[in-house]
Parts: C-alpha cells; sequence; structure tokens
C-alpha cells in the first residue's frame, strides 16, 4: 500500500482538482477489486444487507492518504470513517465502495465515488466536482456544475430538450427502498406515489452508479430517501454537469433525493407532495 502511495503522490504533486480525482478513485476502485479477487471477510453494519470489508478500508485509505499530502489544507469525509477539518472551506466526500452487498456479492454494480464540496457537506454552498469509477466496465466519470460532465475523456450529451419535454411515463426510474422500510406505511405511499408513474423502475443498490448513468441517459432519473452525503454528492456533481438537477424534498416523513431532467424532477417532486 505505501509503495502504490508514494508512486501515485509522486506522479500527481502537479495534478489539478479534477485529474486528481479522476485518477484516485480509479486507482481505489482497482485496488477495491484487486482484493474482491484475492478474497475478502465481511463485516456487517447495521442490517445483513450493510456492510463493510477490508477493502472498502483499504480503498478509503488510500484516498485520504493522498489527499492529506496532496490537498493538506481541505477537509475530507469517508464513509468508512475518514475524518480531517478544513482550513481551506472545501472537502472530499469519500465513497470507497458503494454498493458493498453486491460488491460482497459478486455483483458487479458497484463503484468507487468522491465529491470535492465548499461548505459543510450536508448543505454545500457550492459543488465543485463529482468523479465515479465502476470497474466491473473501466468507466470513470467525472463532471460538475461548471465542469461538463465526461465518461472515459468523451463528453457526455446535455440533458436539456428541444421542443416537448420528457415525461415520468416515458423514462427509467433508477430508485431504492429497503425491506426494512416497507412497513412505514408513510414512506411506502410516498414511494408508491412515484414508482408507480414510470416507464419502468431499476432499483440495483449503488446510488452513485445509479446517478452517474442518469448522467449517461442510461436512467432517465433517480430518487431515494434518506440518502447519505457520499452516495448523493459524487453523482449529483455528475447529473449536474449534463444540465440536469437535484434537490431534496420531504415527504412521508423522510428527505427523497431527486435527480435527473428538470422536468421529470419537477414531475416527481409534484408526486411526493402530492
Amino acid at each position: 500500500m505505501q509503495e502504490s502511495v508514494r508512486t501515485f503522490l509522486d506522479t500527481h504533486d502537479t495534478a489539478d482538482d479534477l485529474t486528481l480525482a479522476r485518477d484516485v478513485v480509479r486507482e481505489a476502485g482497482q485496488l477495491a477489486l484487486r482484493m474482491r479477487r484475492q478474497g475478502l471477510t465481511t463485516e456487517f453494519k447495521t442490517s445483513i444487507s450493510d456492510v463493510v470489508t477490508e477493502a472498502d478500508r483499504a480503498a478509503e485509505h488510500f484516498v485520504s492518504t493522498v489527499l492529506r499530502e496532496l490537498r493538506p489544507d481541505d477537509g475530507i469525509l469517508g464513509e468508512e470513517g475518514a475524518s480531517a477539518p478544513s482550513t481551506s472551506g472545501r472537502t472530499w466526500v469519500i465513497d470507497p465502495v458503494d454498493g458493498t452487498y453486491n460488491f460482497t456479492s459478486d455483483f458487479d454494480y458497484w463503484c468507487s465515488a468522491l465529491a470535492l464540496v465548499e461548505g459543510p457537506s450536508s448543505a454545500p454552498t457550492r459543488i465543485l466536482l463529482g468523479a465515479v469509477h465502476r470497474p466491473s466496465t473501466d468507466h470513470t466519470w467525472v463532471g460538475g456544475p461548471e465542469i461538463p460532465t465526461s465518461c472515459n475523456g468523451e463528453k457526455l450529451p446535455s440533458m436539456s430538450t428541444e421542443g416537448r419535454s420528457p415525461r415520468l411515463a416515458e423514462i427509467s426510474l433508477g430508485t431504492y427502498l429497503h425491506p426494512s422500510w416497507m412497513h412505514r406505511e408513510s414512506v411506502l405511499s410516498a414511494w408508491l406515489g412515484v414508482a408507480r408513474s414510470p416507464a419502468t423502475i431499476r432499483m440495483f443498490g449503488a446510488a452513485s452508479v445509479d446517478l452517474a448513468l442518469v448522467a449517461s441517459g442510461d436512467l432517465g432519473a433517480w430518487m431515494q430517501h434518506s440518502v447519505k452525503d457520499w452516495d448523493w454528492l459524487p453523482g449529483l456533481a455528475l447529473v449536474e454537469g449534463v444540465g440536469g438537477v437535484g434537490r431534496g424534498v420531504e415527504a412521508g416523513g423522510v428527505e427523497w433525493k431527486i435527480a435527473g431532467p428538470r422536468e421529470i424532477v419537477d414531475e416527481i417532486e409534484a408526486l411526493l407532495k402530492d
């Protein structure tokens, strides 16, 4: 690990933020993939589907070590506990393995992700960029509100439409509702109020992959409740980088995050509030 960190630092000591984000998230994802191939021990956090492995921790350690060296004034917030205060006003938000249940089940719908924001991660004043690497397809997305989103170096088309606006009934919706929430009538009712409307539903359990696919146009839109900062900010940056929008909406006693084309997000918000 130390040798790989040193090599990365030597080749990125003058890298700009976007290059650093792109390359460090790819290294983290590939590290996790190599460790999975060698065999992993899984620990349970809050439930049988809320898990963590030594690959999560190793990937987060790699990213946080690099950032502490190359961006010492920036803050760090990692899902697995990495933390550093910010003196610059900027914070890197790290999800070393998003979709860990898939990761441990040999289902390749998972990724490594990070975002760079100004202000507190829970309510950033500005989202600077996001980066997502999906090892199974070797795709790396980078982008942000002021950085056109690209995948493997190719700029993605804008979500902005001319003429007729898209409708929810015509698109696929990426979403997630854990079985443990289905007995909460208020939450289930809010979810069903939206889930009955799209052309089709996709539920695979890795928010940053979902949001990257929304940015790429492979998913029409996305929504999920009680989303952690590290599951939301990296993909939100990508969606905003193609002209999409993201927002939080209170419904059923929880906050739902929604992302996609503005017209679809408006429609989902109206259904949640209905």
